[in-house]
């Protein structure tokens, strides 16, 4: 699959270590006949209110630090535990945490496995991580496993194997497995569903989106942090960080409330990018020069819904070039497109003109936003890490689903394994697994998030 064997394996081993917990090696059988199986959907309940939710975080580095802010900023949120290989980090979350008012979080850094004491040993509502993303799954299958409901960055797992894990633990344990993805609550992003909802684009028929983001320092570890990202782009070819561009654009079309994607094709461009920077930027002596990276510097990736309509997903971190998710919604009464943020309407744009979306604020931004955006300026990623994170507390504090759910996780984060899969093959059409079983064609639409 994606990973190189040495690394398998050990992502291997250690799920094993954990579980048992998830199920055992009965739960990847042959998932694809299982996608037919409607009397199989078993949608984890609503949970009861809770007035205190109390949480475990593991993986307190960049992302997971500016989470914990967000969470210490919520009414009704204790973190009881944090969790990381790195005991500095550890201790620096705690000194956070005490200085917020609420008592000493237990730490927790022995090893790499050390967030299973914390899920088994700990009384905790929701296990929360932002490791990297190999070990988002194994933390998400102790957290549902040990009875806590499970939260996640970006994506919910790498491989399509690991989705269906997550989905399967989740309807056993009857626990949520949300993964928190933040482009859904952008200000553009959420006002774009809004005049989706509202019909004001009319029927949707195609969106354009991906993750275009000049990242090379990152990958070659010219600049520090994050240096799990660069195994990816040396061992794996494909679309490989799709759910901040499909996130908004699959809510738009009602994906798995209503339509659900059904196959694929995905090519890539040869990979020069990161060895000519390398040349560029190093000295001839670091052996950084030499590094052959697998991944193709350009991902596109389509996408075809049960529906009949069409997605195209572009991928490229490894050339010079400004920064955009493209975020397209075409229906058939009018266009909006991002980066700049721009809108046509047939019969009230001027003809064949863009119109500035500056003018459409004032109709159709969501409330979530109106009410709560102008005080956002101060948190991660212009205030929609903050709104991710309040409207995750507000659900579970009113006993309401969350926005998001584990067939979203599943459905956005398989697209980069199908992808590598496609790209291996020649761009061969790669069918895309409806963890829904069915019961996406009856659920009902996502309504914009409310404050």
């Amino acid at each position: 699959m994606a990973l190189k064997n040495e690394n398998k394996s050990l992502e291997r081993r250690d799920f094993l270590k954990i579980g048992a917990a998830a199920g055992a090696a009965a739960l990847i059988q042959n998932r694809a006949s299982a996608s037919q199986n409607t009397s199989a959907f078993a949608e984890a309940p609503t949970a009861p209110p809770i007035d205190r939710v109390r949480i475990g975080f593991v993986g307190v580095g960049g992302m997971g630090s500016s989470h914990l802010r967000n969470l210490l900023h919520l009414e009704g949120v204790d973190i009881v535990a944090v969790c990381d290989i790195v005991e500095e980090k550890v201790v620096k979350a705690q000194d956070l945490v005490e200085a917020s008012g609420q008592p000493r979080p237990t730490g927790y850094f022995k090893g790499e496995l050390d967030f299973m004491r914390l899920c088994t040993e700990e009384d905790l509502t929701l296990v929360y991580t932002a490791t990297p993303w190999e070990w988002h799954a194994q933390v998400c299958l102790a957290a549902l496993a040990s009875g806590k409901h499970a939260v996640t960055e970006v994506p919910l797992a790498v491989t399509l194997e690991d989705c269906w894990r997550l989905v399967e633990s989740s309807e056993k344990h009857g626990k949520y497995c949300i993964m928190m993805e933040n482009c859904c609550y952008g200000r553009t992003e959420m006002t774009v569903l809004n005049m989706v909802r509202q019909g004001v684009l009319g029927e949707i028929i195609h969106g354009e989106c991906g993750y275009l983001h000049d990242i090379r320092d990152i990958f070659l570890q010219i600049a520090p942090g994050r240096e799990w990202f660069q195994k990816h782009v040396l061992t794996r070819n494909g679309s490989l960080y799709t759910t901040h561009g499909i996130g908004p654009v699959a809510q738009c079309m009602n994906i798995n409330r209503g339509d659900q994607f059904s196959y694929l094709v995905s090519m890539s461009s040869p990979a020069l990018g990161l060895e000519a920077y390398a040349r560029e930027k190093l000295p001839e002596e670091d052996p950084r020069r030499h590094l052959k990276f697998a991944c193709g510097d350009v991902n596109t990736t389509l996408i075809q819904t049960r529906a009949g309509r069409s997605i195209s997903v572009v991928f490229n971190t490894c050339n010079p070039r400004p920064y955009t998710r493209i975020n397209l919604i075409q229906g058939l009464k009018g266009i909006v497109e991002g980066y700049p943020d721009r809108v046509y309407l047939e019969g009230s744009s001027p003809e064949h003109t863009w119109e500035d979306m500056e003018d459409y604020w004032e109709r159709y931004e969501p409330v979530l936003w109106r009410e709560l955006g102008k005080d956002l300026s101060g948190f991660g990623h212009g205030g929609m890490d903050y709104l991710e994170d309040y409207r995750l507390i507000k659900c579970l504090r009113e006993g309401k689903r969350p926005d998001l759910d584990v067939y979203d996780g599943a459905s956005w984060s398989c697209i980069a394994d199908l992808s590598e899969k496609s790209v291996a093959q020649k761009s061969a059409p790669i069918e895309i697994p409806d963890f829904t079983r069915g019961a996406w064609k009856s659920r009902p639409a996502l309504p914009v998030p409310e404050a």
